[in-house]
């Protein structure tokens, strides 16, 4: 099956696709490393959840294009947390589209202004390459902060679900409409198995594993992972439920 297969609700004309970033990483095996920013795209908005590395910005503008689309359209920016690969693009993009609007949660908003350092990096050799090429944009920028439970009008209806754990203001969005979870970094997948989060990177995981118990409770049938793209299952509330209940008896 297609992990980045598109997904069509023709009710309300939604598309919800993650796209995939190639970023160059030349020491990693292949030089590359993929990542994966989903464009949600509805008769009110073009959103873009999370924004790349620092420097994939043309990565971004031609998968965005590659839609029919462009830069100039997105209406939106979500951000799932502050980390530099979720937000290291966010400066040039708003450079481009000063009208696109940024949401995130409040507990990561002063990182993301850069009233704060953002709290982690990325490991070695990712923190060496692209830690001196980010800035953040002019503070304050961000829009609207986000909060539990909050449903957007955006794509027929976008649901907030708080999922701290990677960082204290992570954000999942669900999509009730196709049953869609995008799960930013509280969830990954490597090779064909859905994981929870990467706990190099993840400070409280506990607290992760907790969000991912919260998560399960949604009727949940396609899952976007950053780090991975799309799984699909339909039996994927056990198979969270499972994730969550072993993480946490760890």
């Amino acid at each position: 099956m297609n992990l980045i297969k598109l997904l069509e609700i023709n009710m309300t004309k939604t598309t919800i696709e993650p796209m995939t970033l190639n970023i160059e990483v030349p020491a990693f095996p292949g030089g590359k490393w993929p990542i994966n920013p989903t464009l949600i795209t509805s008769e009110n908005a073009v959103v873009l959840v999370d924004t790349g590395t620092p420097g994939s910005y043309n990565l971004i503008a031609t998968e965005i294009e590659r839609r029919g689309l462009s830069i100039d359209q997105l209406t939106t920016i979500i951000l799932t947390h502050q980390d530099i690969d979720h937000v290291g693009n966010l400066a040039k993009l708003l450079e481009s589209n000063s009208n696109i609007e940024v949401f995130s949660h409040e507990l990561d908003r002063p990182y993301i202004e850069g009233n704060r350092p953002l709290i982690k990096g990325l490991p070695a050799p990712l923190d060496v390459q692209f830690s001196e090429g980010y800035v953040a944009p002019t503070a304050p920028f961000i829009k609207r902060t986000l909060a539990d439970g909050e449903e957007l009008d955006i794509a027929g209806g976008l649901i907030i679900i708080h999922t701290p754990g990677h960082t204290d203001g992570h954000i999942s969005l669900y999509h009730p409409t196709s049953k869609t979870l995008i799960v930013g970094d509280a969830m990954i997948i490597r090779g064909p198995e859905l994981q929870g989060p990467n706990p190099m990177q993840t400070p409280d995981l506990d607290k992760a594993y907790q969000s991912l118990t919260k998560i399960a409770a949604f009727d949940i049938k396609r899952v976007i992972c950053y780090h991975g793209g799309m799984y699909e299952s339909e039996t994927l509330n056990e198979e969270i439920a499972q994730i969550a209940a072993t993480g946490l008896a760890k």
